[in-house]
């Protein structure tokens, strides 16, 4: 490993169910490359994943680490759940994989827990969701991440999960009005559920928000779930 000169260069990679992205990352966490996308593979094997973070790694140049956003349970670099990808991922150690693949060092964290590892200020109780595929979210307490908080697979309302409600398959069935409004509802349960000081609402969907939020309440690019990988190797 280089030494904390500045020139350590983290690969930052954020699989969604519809695109795997990429970008690499300086020591403080600023992109010294152009986001590069490929459409996420089907069916999502852990295999052709692999291989297409592979050929965006080979797009970026340099790096000297991998810092990866998985969208489900991740403990110990291993993948527990899958649900927008391949039941290939359950129980699969992702990290030694794409390590042995790319030959560095990888940590492996839930996308929307570092999605929100990019946008907190690290004070009081911070709650980040992330409208896409699916329906990410990532806790923080004064900085402290509560790890692997797959919210999204709790009811909602009217039998269904926020997932159900929420997801991008709703959003294209329903439409947006009636998807702002879901949201709506969802942003005043979860102030009732979490008490949040702040919450974030970032992925792919979060530019179809069109809703008088509240002050607590902030979007985020999509971009600030590749720029939470430095924040994966602050041992």
């Amino acid at each position: 490993m280089v030494d904390d000169n500045g020139s350590i260069r983290t690969l930052s990679v954020d699989i969604g169910g519809s695109g795997v992205k990429a970008i690499v990352l300086d020591i403080t966490g600023t992109p010294v490359t152009d986001r590069a996308r490929v459409d996420t593979p089907s069916p999502a094997k852990p295999d052709v994943v692999i291989n297409a973070i592979a050929l965006l790694a080979d797009s970026q140049g340099d790096f000297h680490r991998v810092s990866v956003g998985f969208p489900g349970v991740v403990r110990c670099g291993v993948t527990e759940t899958a649900v927008n990808l391949h039941s290939d991922w359950i129980g699969f150690d992702f990290a030694k994989a794409l390590s042995q693949r790319l030959n560095k060092p990888v940590r492996v964290i839930n996308d929307a827990d570092m999605q929100g590892l990019g946008a907190i200020t690290g004070k009081g109780v911070e709650l980040v969701i992330t409208l896409g595929t699916g329906f990410g979210s990532a806790l923080f307490v004064d900085g402290k991440l509560v790890p692997n908080m797959e919210m999204g697979h709790h009811q909602f309302r009217k039998g269904q999960t926020y997932e159900e409600q929420l997801g991008r398959a709703a959003l294209q069935k329903y439409g947006e009005k009636k998807w702002n409004r879901r949201l709506e509802k969802a942003i005043a349960s979860l102030q009732h559920l979490f008490n949040y000081d702040c919450l974030y609402i970032g992925g792919g969907e979060a530019v179809k928000v069109n809703l008088q939020l509240p002050l607590n309440v902030k979007l985020i690019p999509n971009v600030t779930g590749l720029l939470g990988g430095i924040a994966l190797w602050r041992d």
